[in-house]
């Protein structure tokens, strides 16, 4: 079976930190290029940051320039998101979703079509 599972959601303080994971399955990701998107209550989802199959390409949204990095473990069929400096306003369900081609830049401004999506893990930023 074909899947992305997401782990490594959680409740954290504003300030703090978080490090998701997006683990694929029945599929090698080596060939797919791989973004984070989030959704939080009430908004629509939005690109937060994306990665070439290569990892030679990266995306970042404006709001986490700095604050987030976005790698890739091709070994362990993984993409990892290292959120640092955590904002109330980080607070969605994060997503992340695989595309066999595309550009990092149309990946994470959503103008593209994903393969496969995952499942999702909450990420709540709270004091």
């Amino acid at each position: 079976q074909l899947q992305l599972v997401e782990s490594g959601g959680g409740l954290v303080q504003p300030g703090g930190s978080l490090r998701l994971s997006c683990a694929a399955s029945g599929f090698t990701s080596d060939y797919y290029a791989i973004g984070w998107f989030r959704q939080a209550p009430g908004k629509e989802r939005e690109g937060v940051s994306c990665i070439s199959s290569s990892g030679g390409r990266t995306n970042y949204a404006d709001s986490v320039k700095g604050r987030f990095t976005i790698s890739r473990d091709n070994a362990k069929n993984t993409v990892y998101l290292q959120m640092n400096s955590l904002k109330t306003e980080d607070t969605a369900v994060y997503y992340c979703a695989a595309y066999r081609w595309g550009s990092v830049q149309a990946m994470c401004a959503m103008k593209l079509e994903a393969d496969y999506w995952g499942q999702g893990t909450q990420v709540t930023v709270s004091s």
